[in-house]
């Protein structure tokens, strides 16, 4: 049996799952369980109605994992995320003495969902970073470390400001890649419309279908999927090529291209592979680049898009011939 058939049973799986409410969008779960077994974060950007909430909560149901949904609004405080101390009364310990208790916040589980994160505040917001770069929180002084593994997906209207506080660039770059989801097609809208035919939501009847002890060795099997050279010079290249850009003020980071090098690990792992093509790169760029992207004021007035400025790199830059050893 093929080595890597465990990571693309696994997709199958959830992508089967998540497909019976979420319908006609199969490259987009695809990157989203590439960045899943990446041990990436997910943040996903498009107009209301477009099924966000519903792809994560499809998502969120076909795993086994512990899981809490933070909506926020712009009165949620970073206590409210992250957990609180709370004073015990003596009669509560065997020593006869009073302490303060951490109650954990919704953070502390394996799968969390942040619902609009761009109506929290930034001091909202950056209770998020801590968890999301290190794994770990500290409330009160004290670092407590997250499970593990540890998702966070965050929904973001991308079209509404009012009542909404932009996330920062340092916040976004936690985020291993954006993804955008687009309108469904006629058929799938057709088909959409026939499941609704009912009091609940279908994404209430999906069970898991993995559990929560499959999940790391998994993810560590991605990280030893082989990268050619020829597709790491590529990879560099791609990312060069943002750098050199006049449209913007600042390309690709490293952490940019280490994101782009797992997520392309994992798309190989998902379609059964155990080497990464140059269209694996390809295909998983627009994700990593997208909300890492910062626009010059002149591109920006002239209303050109980061999505139109990825295009033309991923045009102008040829692919390599490539064979895998």
């Amino acid at each position: 049996m093929n080595e890597l058939q465990p990571i693309a049973d696994f997709a199958r799986r959830i992508r089967k799952n998540i497909e019976t409410v979420f319908l006609g969008k199969t490259a987009v779960i695809d990157m989203l369980i590439a960045a899943f077994l990446a041990r990436g974060h997910v943040l996903l950007e498009d107009v209301p109605g477009t099924g966000k909430t519903i792809l994560a909560r499809a998502f969120a149901s076909s795993l086994d994992l512990n899981y809490a949904r933070i909506q926020c609004t712009p009165d949620l405080l970073p206590a409210d995320i992250l957990g609180v101390s709370v004073w015990r009364q003596a009669e509560e310990f065997d020593d006869r003495k009073g302490r303060f208790v951490y109650s954990p916040g919704p953070i502390v589980n394996q799968f969390i969902l942040v619902d609009e994160i761009n109506r929290a505040t930034p001091r909202t917001q950056s209770a998020l970073l801590e968890a999301m770069a290190e794994t770990q929180i500290t409330v009160d002084g004290k670092r407590i470390p997250l499970p593990d593994p540890f998702f966070v997906m965050a929904t973001e209207n991308p079209i509404e400001y009012e009542g909404t506080f932009p996330l920062p660039e340092a916040q976004k770059d936690r985020f291993l890649i954006s993804l955008k989801i687009g309108y469904p097609d006629t058929a799938s809208e057709s088909q959409m419309l026939e499941n609704q035919r009912r009091l609940s939501h279908p994404v209430t009847d999906i069970k898991p279908a993995a559990s929560a002890h499959e999940v790391t060795p998994l993810q560590e099997e991605v990280s030893r999927i082989h990268v050619e050279k020829t597709v790491k010079d590529y990879l560099l290249m791609l990312v060069n090529a943002t750098r050199e850009n006049h449209q913007l003020q600042t390309g690709i980071s490293p952490r940019g291209s280490l994101a782009l090098y797992r997520c392309a690990q994992a798309l190989a792992g998902i379609r059964n592979r155990n080497y990464v093509t140059p269209e694996d790169v390809k295909e998983m760029a627009a994700g990593v680049f997208r909300q890492r992207l910062l626009l010059t004021s002149e591109a920006i007035v002239r209303g050109i898009s980061a999505d139109r400025i990825i295009a033309s790199i991923l045009d102008s830059v040829l692919i390599p011939e490539y064979r895998s050893s």
